[in-house]
């Protein structure tokens, strides 16, 4: 048989809790902002009483257009003395400078003190826009030597970079032509020897080191042979080689007087340790040519002694083919 139900012992573990009471609606109170809209015009249209006032000529043009009057011109200005010669009134109220100004009236009228009256008498200068062309000027023809890209450097230190070339590193010689022509620039004054004179028409030694190029050049062109000696084997009878002088151009001249420089300056001790020792004794030995104590000036010397000695052999070809002839 089930047991009995006690209402009273479940009314006992029932948990009544209170449920709140409801918060009564409330509108909520929020602030409007005035939002502007979209708008072409950032100003309002001012009413009449807010707009201000045109000039008196704007004004004077105006009232010409309703009128169907001729409108007067807005450039040019009216002035003091006019509008009192209309007014009487206003003239006799005017200042007393005034009223002088207008019974001595000056040369210039108001007319001739506008601008295009007096761009009209010449008064102002008529500048005219400029006219239209290059901005940089057109360069003289014909164009010099080094106004190509790719022959832009003196052909002195050109020939110089190529022959301190070495295993085809170009880089490696620029380098170093670049280092020679600061020391250049950077060292003494040379004292020159006046038994081992410069070309003529030099520059003074003081000046050179202001332009390490026509430094370099000097000293190249200065130490350079006139000539090369040519041994012709078995034309000076007996086996024996015949001497004869044969003259060099420039470029040749210059390319003797570099390798003696650059085979000078390889037989030098070097003064320290680095990428540029070889560079230095370079500019150290074209710094002796100048002064005159360089033993490129004996090969030189030696060169020309031995071609004044065989000037009589200058003829040898010729006189082979006379007498075969």
């Amino acid at each position: 048989m089930p047991p009995r139900l006690n209402l009273r012992a479940a009314s006992r573990s029932l948990a009544i809790r209170p449920r709140p009471s409801m918060v009564p609606h409330q509108p909520r109170i929020t602030q409007v902002v005035a939002r502007r809209a979209y708008a072409t015009d950032k100003e309002q249209p001012k009413t009449p009483n807010e707009a201000p006032l045109g000039h008196v000529s704007e004004e004077a043009a105006d009232l010409g257009k309703v009128m169907g009057e001729t409108e007067p011109d807005i450039g040019q200005g009216t002035s003091v003395q006019e509008i009192l010669k209309r007014d009487q009134e206003g003239k006799e109220k005017a200042p007393e400078v005034i009223k002088e100004g207008i019974e001595t009236p000056s040369k210039n009228t108001s007319q001739t003190n506008t601008v295009a009256h007096r761009l009209a008498l010449g008064d102002l200068e008529n500048v005219s826009a400029e006219p239209v062309g290059h901005k940089f000027g057109l360069p003289e023809l014909p164009l010099p030597s080094n106004a190509n890209l790719h022959y832009r450097y003196d052909p002195v230190v050109d020939q110089v970079t190529n022959l301190l070339m070495q295993h085809g590193k170009l880089s490696v010689a620029q380098r170093n032509m670049s280092f020679i022509l600061n020391h250049l620039r950077t060292s003494a004054p040379p004292k020159t020897n006046p038994l081992r004179p410069l070309l003529a028409g030099s520059p003074p030694a003081s000046h050179l080191p202001l332009n390490p190029i026509l430094y370099l050049t000097l000293a190249i062109d200065s130490v350079a042979p006139l000539l090369r000696i040519r041994s012709q084997k078995g034309a000076a009878g007996g086996g024996n080689a015949l001497q004869i002088p044969v003259p060099l151009g420039q470029r040749q001249r210059r390319r003797t007087a570099i390798m003696w420089i650059l085979d000078a300056a390889s037989k030098k001790k070097s003064r320290g340790s680095g990428k540029t020792q070889f560079a230095q004794r370079v500019a150290d030995e074209i710094i002796s040519v100048v002064e005159g104590k360089s033993n490129v000036w004996e090969k030189r010397g030696l060169v020309h002694k031995t071609g004044t000695s065989a000037r009589a052999n200058l003829m040898f070809g010729q006189k082979r083919r006379r007498i075969a002839s």
